[in-house]
């Protein structure tokens, strides 16, 4: 499988310093545990398959955000088109019942969250969602969309105006 022990260390450090931003940013996309974990192991398959090289482990894991990023929003575009063609097929309504009042409130506030995150413009949105779910700073942000530093800060500020205004049920959203 690999070459020596160096190059299977490499890779395993790797993937135990990428795989947490990963998964946040796959999850906070996909939605479940169990794609953004497949969608994870995925981009490292990738990465392995194509046996890349990097001059060094922070451009690699650029590169599985970038790759990682990509495949959860087609991901998620693909589950909302089969749900929507779900419901027209057999015109069923998906709410679930919940119990208890904490967690349902959790739930609606988390949904309204995910809601609002949706319909910003994918540009505001992935720095969103880089920067408070994957916890990256600006300059990572900025290597992994290919934008400047400065860009990402005012699409951060942006984006948290808009989510604010929809949150609370502002109509001035553009």
């Amino acid at each position: 499988m690999f070459s020596n022990r160096e190059e299977k260390d490499e890779f395993r450090k790797l993937y135990d310093s990428a795989f947490p931003i990963l998964f946040r940013v796959a999850y906070h996309i996909a939605g479940t545990d169990e794609a953004a974990e497949d969608l994870c192991q995925d981009a490292f398959f990738r990465l392995y398959e194509k046996n890349m090289v990097f001059p060094n482990p922070e451009e690699a894991k650029y590169w599985l955000i970038r790759v990682v990023k990509n495949a959860s929003l087609n991901y998620a575009k693909r589950k909302e088109r089969e749900r929507k063609a779900y419901q027209r097929a057999f015109r069923e309504d998906f709410r679930k019942e919940e119990t208890g009042e904490g967690q349902l409130i959790k739930q609606e506030t988390r949904a309204e969250v995910q809601e609002a995150l949706n319909k910003l413009p994918e540009n505001l949105r992935m720095v969103l969602v880089l920067k408070e779910y994957a916890e990256m700073n600006y300059k990572e942000i900025g290597r992994v969309l290919g934008i400047s530093e400065g860009n990402v800060k005012v699409r951060v500020f942006r984006a948290r105006e808009r989510l604010s205004a929809l949150l609370q049920g502002g109509k001035n959203v553009s």
